[in-house]
């Protein structure tokens, strides 16, 4: 087998509200070429936050596992908000989330004490509508919200509440990777998550984070969380209503608040979403595509979408918070 390779990368296509592109003609061996162009991909990255490689025509999940692997260290996912498949150690399925539905912004697993610096995505198969993974910078978006309101989040940062069920969102196992109780309380114990067994043998858990971090190379400051996407009021109000009346306001499987314990407004939220939507990118994905994505600085998405869609994910390179630690102690709440 003959393998085209070029010695160097080409220009990046950089064009208003739409991610960096990277077209390359690679073809053969699409994990090689990953490992010869790493540090070169990386510091793409570094430099604007994401970026789109389209044309090494990724076609399943074996050939995704080995280039992943060459352009990260991999981690297990804990603590995950929604189900995933996993195909291998570190490479996983995007998350189960009913495809009408959109995922709001977020940086991935930023309420866990070292989540990951990077995040790869590899599309297998496009939909036909809709389905696209839109970014967004996040110092541009921390400088979209008000001083107030992130003077506000920086003194007091913000608390995760969830609710474990095996009905919405990922079960326990799913999160802590086992069902057994005293497993379950060391890991909290550990990552600084308060918790609670409910009467009828269900888990609650409360964890305080901060909102606003410095990114560990740059030091810029960047608005990393996941305030709006697990808020109450950015759920369906449909689904919002039918949850409530299932298992109480106390009871959604996932809430935010501000760290303090007070409520945060659908108004807040609304300002949250809306600085997301003003300062998004977005490309519809093609089958084959790469796309690399630093999750301190770049919050990324997902649209609702028609047809099928498999987008395989990998988390990697973990950051210590303490290592980028602003104003306030992360505690369990």
């Amino acid at each position: 087998m003959s393998y085209a390779f070029s010695t160097s990368l080409p220009q990046v296509d950089l064009q208003p509200c739409k991610p960096p592109v990277l077209w390359t003609n690679a073809t053969g061996d699409p994990a090689r070429w990953a490992a010869e162009h790493r540090n070169e991909l990386r510091a793409l990255v570094a430099e604007h936050g994401a970026l789109l490689v389209r044309g090494l025509g990724l076609h399943d999940e074996e050939d995704t596992e080995a280039v992943f692997r060459q352009l990260g260290s991999l981690m297990t996912e804990t603590e995950a908000f929604a189900p995933r498949q996993r195909y291998a150690q570190g490479v996983y399925s995007s998350s189960k989330w009913p495809p009408n539905q959109p995922m709001c912004m977020h940086h991935e697993l930023s309420y866990v004490l070292a989540p990951p610096g990077l995040m790869l995505f590899a599309c297998l198969i496009a939909s036909t509508e809709g389905g696209a993974t839109p970014i967004a910078d996040s110092p541009t978006v921390l400088n979209a919200l008000s001083a107030d309101l992130v003077d506000r989040f920086e003194r007091l940062g913000w608390l995760l509440i969830r609710n474990y069920n095996d009905v919405i969102g990922a079960s326990l196992t799913e999160s802590f990777g086992t069902d057994d109780r005293g497993a379950v309380e060391n890991y909290c114990r550990a990552n600084a998550i308060k918790f609670e067994w409910q009467g009828d043998g269900s888990l609650r858990t409360w964890q305080r984070r901060r909102a606003v971090v410095h990114h560990p190379l740059t030091g810029q400051r960047c608005w990393f969380n996941q305030i709006g996407f697990l808020n109450e009021w950015t759920i369906d109000p449909e689904v919002r209503e039918y949850l409530v009346d299932l298992y109480g306001e106390d009871g959604l499987p996932f809430n935010t608040r501000f760290g303090n314990g007070d409520p945060i407004g659908a108004d807040v939220i609304q300002l949250i979403n809306d600085a997301y939507e003003a300062n998004s990118a977005r490309e519809q994905w093609q089958n084959g595509d790469l796309m690399l994505v630093d999750n301190v600085r770049t919050a990324h998405g997902r649209e609702p979408f028609e047809g099928s869609r498999e987008v395989v994910v990998a988390m990697s390179d973990a950051v210590h918070l303490v290592d980028c630690s602003l104003a306030i102690e992360v505690t369990g709440a």
